[in-house]
């Protein structure tokens, strides 16, 4: 069996006269199987006042070693990199001064470790404040520079990718119809289900029409739709540009002295602006198709007197509210989804967090916006 030297007799420390420089000298076999070689007394011989000036690694009677050698080389050279003291490394093995060097190539970022005190409860709440000023200035930045960049499209100046407002056009409408179908579909079901089951009480089944009517052309059809799309739509939106933000794509562009937000944010807040309308009125007749199922099969209604009183109720000024409402939900879904992925780390997981801040902050913004859409019509009597 191989015999290895003891852990303590691997490092004679020596100090030069005056104090000027500690010199470590190591041999042996440096070998995990054979022990860690503590580096307290090592960093203790630095610890003095006045700190040396130089620490000499003398390296020429070492023989086998493994990561047991850069684990003790490591916190003595940051150790004194902290310090201000010298090292020289020059009669290391050329491994181990490469592994050192590598590891203490790059100091730790700050906030990457634990630091030693707590935030206050204060300083939390300041720090979360701070950041949402940040934040919606950085919102009000954006959308500031895409109402610039549509002002140099309709005046024919902006770089305005053709392909891609197709393409954005494709992806928001048709590819969106599907799951458009079906979350309408059964909204219309579950309104006409939890209308009936008052109404029936009176007798007055049939007003479940007025009911699934009113509620998608005016709420529902809009406010789904935008969900749906926030989900869909606006997540991709920030994957993409903030794939794009990790591959310096758009660094590529200003480099071109291509706008990013012409090139890449005004196609998709275009194409949503216009689709998100088309969508809410598919989902609005979807919906009101799905309440008259259940009228005409489940409660008993006849079929012409349901859509006679879905005619009766249901007016252009419905529709219309419905549609406004799309066109700015629409909006701020395509704006959050892209400004996510514009402001987008370069990691995979800064791409991550952007997707999801983009849905989060779309189906929040949409709410909000309802909720101010609602007091405005009330107050105008619509």
């Amino acid at each position: 069996m191989a015999r290895h030297q003891p852990p303590l007799d691997r490092c004679q420390i020596e100090r030069s006269a005056g104090d000027a420089s500690v010199t470590a000298r190591l041999s042996g076999d440096w070998l995990l199987v054979g022990g860690m070689t503590p580096i307290e007394p090592l960093i203790q011989s630095l610890r003095t006042d006045p700190p040396p000036r130089r620490l000499v690694l003398r390296g020429e009677g070492i023989g086998a070693w493994d990561s047991s050698l850069p684990a003790f080389l490591v916190p003595a050279v940051e150790f004194c990199r902290a310090r201000s003291i010298e090292v020289d490394t020059g009669t290391l093995p050329e491994g181990a001064r490469r592994l050192v060097a590598l590891a203490t190539l790059v100091p730790e970022r700050a906030g990457t470790g634990r630091s030693g005190k707590r935030q206050g409860v204060v300083a939390a709440i300041g720090a979360a404040g701070i950041a949402w000023a940040q934040s919606a200035r950085e919102t009000v930045g954006f959308i500031g520079e895409t109402l610039i960049a549509l002002g140099r499209l309709l005046t024919g100046r902006a770089r305005f990718p053709v392909g891609d407002f197709l393409l954005s056009v494709q992806e928001c409408g048709v590819a969106a119809l599907p799951i458009v179908s079906i979350i309408s579909l059964l909204i219309g079901l579950i309104l006409a289900f939890v209308g009936a089951v008052q109404l029936r009480q009176f007798g007055a089944q049939i007003y479940v029409a007025d009911l699934v009517g009113i509620a998608m052309t005016r709420e529902m059809g809009a406010v789904m739709t935008a969900i749906v799309l926030a989900g869909r739509t606006g997540a991709a939106f920030a994957a993409r540009i903030g794939a794009m933000q990790g591959n310096e794509e758009i660094d590529a562009l200003s480099v071109l002295g291509i706008s990013p937000v012409e090139y890449l944010v005004l196609p998709r807040v275009l194409a949503l602006v216009l689709m998100t309308p088309l969508l809410c009125l598919y989902a609005d007749v979807v919906g009101m198709l799905g309440g008259y199922v259940v009228g005409s099969t489940m409660l008993g209604l006849n079929a012409t007197s349901y859509l006679n009183q879905t005619q009766n109720t249901v007016t252009l000024t419905q529709f219309g509210i419905g549609l406004g409402k799309s066109m700015v939900f629409g909006s701020i879904v395509a704006l959050a989804g892209c400004r996510q992925g514009m402001h987008s780390g370069r990691s995979a997981a800064a791409v991550g967090n952007a997707t999801t801040a983009a849905v989060v902050q779309g189906i929040l913004f949409i709410i909000i916006a309802d909720g101010i859409f609602a007091i405005m019509l009330e107050v105008l009597h619509l």
